[in-house]
């Protein structure tokens, strides 16, 4: 017997997708997909393996599982309010929306090490997330004189990514300290995540406002003009360039912050940015809503306007934003420790900022991006899963399909068409900021690492699929 055909009868696989249309960030082209043990055995056409299980694609879309690389899950919020969320139902809501891997944050407390934070989170996550997962650290304590051993620490154990906020008034630091932070990082090779608004500026502007009695969700964005973005992203570019630190604006939502960007870039000045599916489709108008509606918009930095949607599609296009995530952080919106836990008539202030998103995230970058022409499917791959692997250290196992990789993978239904309402949405929220959203495409399966985790709107994963992910020190997209 040919060689060939005795080796293929030896080999068993557990799942085989038959005739994909595959694309990875670089290329795209026809294939099977044979998965053995949680992995990508091979990659090739007309394969003459059988498994245990097959399923004929008929020439449909496949892609690399998406990475969420900013979400909030069971995290207490600088106010004090705990997201409704935990690993089990946000790992079920993203395997929903075609993410196989989520890299939620691990927030540090004043006074508890960076260490012991990340432990914590282990204890919140083992045994419950349908998919795998790693860990950002937020960083807002540094009077602890160990906190450059305990960053050598968590590199070594995987945790390789850290944030910082230039807001918010319990997580803040001083540039000082954020300098401190990106010094360490650099000597380290790690990757910073900058959220960048100018505090004393908004602080100013919200006692501004507060004042003259404006305290409806509407006078959130007046509180959080583009400048605000503008001045903080200019300064966490100056910070970089002097440091000589790799670091990444999170959340970008307006026209402002991408000329800064785009400066940055026209001065080989590298810094790389993300933005997320709410400031690439809903502008301000949202938060006037009446009856408090308007607390469903509330985020921050604030949604803003088209013109900030043209922009940041077109920082996309010239590949001045590189990453794409969800920033999911939810609080239910009929709930007293949600939304409304300090009344109906809270003030914009006052209200918990953040908006779910990862069971949309992904459908809405396929439908207003590769459905219609604004990207390529290799460009949506990018911006996906394959930028975020690299950054993160994660693209030895993630983002791609091909041989050695885990198999991760999305197949799309590109006829399908869906008018989202939470109703409808695998998740724990209660509304869906994108109520009534026509979208193009979606994902008819998920697989993580080799298991069906949803298949026709139908989460099937099991709680503890999911493990922990070694990230290693990240390299530039």
């Amino acid at each position: 017997m040919d060689g060939k055909y005795a080796n293929n009868m030896k080999f068993n696989a557990d799942l085989i997708i038959r005739n994909a249309n595959i694309s990875n960030h670089d290329n795209s082209f026809q294939a099977d997909i044979v998965i053995k043990d949680g992995a990508i055995a091979r990659v090739e056409k007309d394969t003459l393996v059988t498994g245990k299980n097959e399923i004929d694609v008929k020439g449909m879309l496949v892609t690399p599982g998406a990475i969420d690389s900013h979400c909030h899950v069971d995290q207490v919020s600088s106010s004090g309010v705990t997201t409704a969320d935990n690993f089990l139902t946000a790992s079920r809501t993203a395997a929903f929306g075609g993410i196989t891997t989520i890299i939620p944050f691990a927030a540090q407390k004043k006074g508890v090490s960076l260490v012991t934070t990340v432990e914590e989170y282990h204890t919140l996550a083992h045994g419950n997330s349908l998919i795998d997962y790693g860990f950002h650290t937020i960083i807002s304590d540094l009077s602890d004189d160990d906190v450059s051993m305990h960053m050598e620490t968590l590199i070594q154990n995987g945790c390789t990514s850290f944030k910082v906020y230039m807001t918010y008034e319990a997580v803040k630091l001083s540039d000082r300290n954020i300098i401190k932070v990106l010094d360490l990082a650099r000597r380290y090779k790690v990757t910073v995540m900058i959220h960048a608004e100018s505090h004393d500026l908004l602080t100013w502007l919200t006692e501004n406002l507060i004042k003259n009695k404006k305290i409806h969700t509407r006078f959130h964005a007046e509180a959080r003009p583009r400048a605000i973005e503008r001045e903080a992203i200019h300064r966490a570019i100056s910070m970089a360039e002097v440091v000589g630190a790799r670091v990444l604006i999170v959340h970008v939502s307006g026209k402002d912050g991408v000329e800064q960007l785009r400066w940055a870039r026209a001065h080989n000045i590298k810094v790389y940015a993300e933005t997320c599916p709410q400031y690439l489709t809903l502008t301000s108008t949202e938060l006037d809503r009446e009856n408090f509606e308007g607390a469903k918009y509330c985020c921050s930095p604030p949604l803003r306007d088209t013109e900030s949607i043209e922009a940041l599609w077109a920082a996309i296009d010239e590949d001045i934003i590189e990453v794409y995530s969800s920033d999911h952080s939810v609080y239910r919106f009929n709930d007293i420790n949600g939304k409304k836990i300090h009344g109906e008539t809270a003030p914009f202030y006052k209200i918990p900022m953040g908006i779910p998103g990862l069971a949309t995230s992904i459908p809405i970058l396929f439908s207003e991006g590769v459905m219609k022409r604004r990207l390529s499917v290799e460009k949506f791959v990018s911006l996906s899963s394959w930028n975020a692997a690299k950054l993160y250290g994660l693209d030895h196992c993630k983002g791609r399909i091909a041989k050695g990789y885990d198999a991760d993978l999305v197949i799309w239904d590109r006829t399908a068409k869906k008018v989202l309402t939470h109703t409808d949405i695998e998740g724990v929220a209660d509304y869906s900021p994108y109520e009534g959203l026509e979208v193009f495409g979606w994902p008819s399966t998920t697989i993580a690492r080799g298991e069906i985790v949803c298949r026709d709107n139908l989460v099937c994963g099991v709680p503890g699929h999911g493990s922990f992910l070694h990230c290693k020190t990240g390299r530039e997209i």
